[in-house]
């Protein structure tokens, strides 16, 4: 029998504090510089600290740094995106309806598949696939992050990350622009436009400005649908996963692909669910919720930095054509489908 894995030592612990307190001023620099920033370019704190990792990336190439940045995109990650849970609530899922959340599943799954097609037809790697569909089809950035918390390890893996993060981000600014205007043409309601907008977008920032940009109604659907993106993030990971880990010639180094944090993930969604039945809890919850919620994007925001701390911009900058194709890809797929099937229905 296997001995329990001992405890971390003082030692071990105190290896990690020089990279969690760069990659900790990597996201505190960020946020800081993020609305003045915003006055020339829309560019959100979690994409603002990957890029600002990746121009700091020689120095911490120090092997002083690299235990605490490896904590902080392997372990830290995962419960930020764990944490994600909290914000999402089954009654409003349950009031898109049948055929809207059928649309959007079916949508999704076609998106995933259709970035490992086309990887597959530009030459490239099928996790970088991965990276994109899910990225894609459900929440940008997050999705990306915890997806490859669940890919095999491969160099240039870093890079292909931080691509993915930054094109769908870049993406998405696109979309908040043109999708609204997309739906007054194909002839949608405020409504169906909010279906659109949170089908199709990649991140929750550029969902927001698009649906509200539109109406109030479009907005509040767009986040609903937009969270039941979020909220298949679970399912996603863990298929994601076992592919990987039952695939050819990668198996030996795949995770496993039942994640915990990603079941942590959805007992905090029930939780979140339950307590809308429990109002008398609401002034105990709501600022234990908020807490929470904060840490997620504080630790969502420092695994980032990390990840950039790690990332060559010389090796990203090598990836070429290929990269963008396939994002855009998704993307447009992801839009061609949700739009036809709203026009259908």
């Amino acid at each position: 029998m296997n001995a329990p894995s001992p405890l971390p030592s003082t030692a071990t612990t105190r290896a990690l504090v020089p990279g969690i307190l760069f990659a900790t001023a990597i996201a505190v620099a960020a946020t800081l510089a993020a609305p003045a920033v915003a006055l020339v370019f829309p560019i959100p704190a979690m994409v603002l600290a990957l890029l600002l990792g990746i121009a700091l990336n020689r120095p911490a190439a120090a092997p002083v740094f690299q235990p605490g940045l490896t904590f902080c995109v392997k372990k830290l990650l995962r419960w930020a995106v764990a944490l994600l849970g909290l914000r999402i609530a089954l009654g409003d899922i349950v009031a898109l309806g049948i055929g809207v959340a059928l649309m959007v599943v079916a949508s999704m799954a076609l998106t995933i598949l259709a970035g490992f097609a086309l990887a597959r037809a530009l030459g490239q790697r099928a996790e970088y696939g991965a990276l994109a569909g899910a990225a894609t089809a459900v929440c940008g950035a997050s999705a990306a992050l915890a997806t490859t918390t669940v890919l095999p390890n491969y160099k240039g893996k870093e890079a292909d990350v931080a691509f993915v993060v930054v094109a769908v981000n870049a993406l998405s600014t696109l979309a908040m622009i043109a999708y609204p205007p997309l739906g007054a043409v194909l002839g949608f309601d405020h409504q169906t436009t909010g279906v659109l907008l949170g089908a199709t977008i990649h991140d929750v920032a550029q969902v927001v400005g698009a649906g509200y940009a539109v109406s109030e109604t479009a907005g509040n659907t767009a986040v609903v649908v937009k969270l039941f993106r979020v909220f298949l993030l679970l399912p996603v990971v863990l298929v994601i996963g076992w592919w990987f880990a039952r695939a050819g010639g990668h198996a030996e180094n795949a995770k496993v692909p039942a994640p915990v944090f990603a079941f942590v993930f959805l007992g905090l969604c029930l939780l979140n669910t339950a307590m809308a039945y429990a109002p008398a809890l609401a002034p105990i919850y709501a600022p234990i919720r908020e807490l929470a919620i904060l840490a997620s994007t504080w630790g969502l925001l420092i695994a980032i930095g990390a990840l950039g701390l790690g990332t060559s911009l010389s090796a990203m900058a090598r990836l070429g054509w290929r990269h963008i194709a396939t994002v855009t890809g998704t993307t447009l797929v992801i839009l061609a489908l949700a739009a036809g099937a709203l026009i259908v229905l």
